[in-house]
């Protein structure tokens, strides 16, 4: 609990309920903290530090930036600037051919909204209801979750529709004998309320509400709904994006390529505030002769664009995203032992690359306690990683550049403290 004259606010709680971290560093995987503590991160922070803490690369090149250009005007050209974009367009794809710079995933999705509305001439989008976009009241309006409800209203014209949740199918159905359900109901809905969508925002896999992971045709069968009804698909990566999944973007699993890419997080591994938009030749040459009716201030800002650069060459001189391809495996397996230890709760098991939930229902229907006890636990051993009592799910999303034994020790001392708390072997 924090002394309520602290002099700043925390997010997404009741202040006195806050609880905060007094980060002083940290080295790859691990961070320390004020009172000397070392920390496992398992959580990468908010998602974000998939290049690991405390990277002397990224940071020099931020120092570099800042000594020859560290201030710019949305107008500025300057050689990270272009070279940023170029390598974007490169990861993303055949196809896409312009990229929009910004501060955070909430501004890539505004600004993607933007771009859907004015190229298409419509007003309605579509997302899940597990889904979380960002905080500012387009992106909010967009998101699914318990963050939207005590800011609405929100922007107009947004259709909500259920999610691909396998182990809860919100259709009563089962993977193995389903017929997908949940990707025919995006095109249902679209029909039921007369066509005419500007664009449908998904998260290739829904994140920070419970590690969703899509049957493999269920991307397929959105982009064709999309297709037969003239919307704009949009991939919302700002938590999935470069690597966590395995892969440079996680709708390349699926082999379909969206009109609009979403990215932050990762992009800079959290070392500078940026977001981009990264957008295919069919939506850009809309713009060739139109207004874009966006921007910002801190648009490409110099220092942001540097250590963004910077993080994505380390990320390929490293070979971080085989890395997460590769561990991958050994997350799901390890967190399915931490299962199976917990005699007595039902469990779920979800996972792609270093992104992995379990979600524990309670011996007896009990909730808060047990999860007190967990997060009282994971504070004993130092671990750190997402943890959602209301929802019943702990997220593991490591740094890309964490190393098999501590993996392997990170989660096995997770569950002992799982044990712990909710009883078992």
């Amino acid at each position: 609990m924090i002394d309520l004259d602290h002099p700043f606010f925390f997010t997404w709680t009741a202040q006195r309920q806050a609880r905060p971290l007094a980060l002083t560093g940290g080295q790859g995987a691990w961070f320390t903290t004020a009172d000397g503590g070392r920390w496992l991160d398992l959580g990468s922070l908010s998602y974000q530090v998939n290049a690991g803490h405390g990277h002397r690369r990224i940071i020099d090149a931020i120092k570099r930036q800042a000594d020859d250009l560290c201030l710019a005007a949305p107008t500025s050209v300057f050689p990270a600037k272009t070279a940023l974009a170029e390598k974007l367009l490169e990861l993303a794809g055949p196809g896409f051919s312009k990229v929009f710079f910004c501060l955070s995933g909430a501004e890539a999705n505004e600004n993607a909204f933007k771009m859907a509305r004015l190229v298409t001439g419509r007003l309605k989008l579509m997302s899940r209801y597990r889904s979380y976009h960002g905080a500012s009241m387009g992106a909010l309006s967009l998101t699914g979750d318990w963050r939207r409800p005590p800011l609405e209203p929100g922007i107009p014209g947004v259709i909500h529709v259920a999610d691909c949740y396998c182990d809860r199918c919100p259709f009563g159905q089962v993977v193995a004998s389903c017929r997908r359900e949940c990707a025919k109901n995006i095109a249902e809905v679209m029909r039921l309320e007369g066509g005419g969508f500007a664009a449908v925002f998904l998260e290739p896999v829904a994140g920070a509400n419970g590690v969703l992971v899509p049957p493999t045709d269920y991307w397929p069968m959105v982009r064709a709904a999309c297709d037969a009804d003239g919307a704009l698909l949009v991939a919302d990566e700002v938590l999935t994006g470069f690597g966590r999944t395995g892969k440079v973007f996680a709708h390349q699993h699926w082999g379909v390529t969206p009109d609009l890419i979403t990215v932050a997080k990762g992009l800079a591994s959290g070392y500078q505030p940026i977001g981009a938009v990264i957008v295919h030749e069919r939506v850009a040459r809309h713009f060739d002769d139109r207004v874009l009716a966006c921007g910002l201030t801190y648009y490409g800002h110099p220092t942001g664009v540097a250590a963004a650069l910077e993080t994505l060459r380390v990320y390929e001189d490293e070979g971080l995203y085989a890395n997460a391809a590769a561990l991958g495996p050994v997350l799901l397996d390890e967190v399915r032992a931490v299962a199976a230890r917990l005699s007595g709760c039902r469990t779920f098991v979800r996972g792609l690359g270093l992104l992995c939930a379990l979600e524990i229902e309670a011996a007896g229907g009990e909730r808060d306690p047990a999860w007190r006890r967990l997060g009282q636990e994971l504070v004993t051993r130092r671990l750190s990683l997402h943890v959602d009592a209301a929802r019943a799910t702990a997220i593991f999303a490591p740094p890309l550049c964490i190393g098999h034994d501590e993996l392997v020790a990170g989660v096995r001392s997770f569950g002992d403290a799982a044990v712990a708390a909710f009883g078992g072997n």
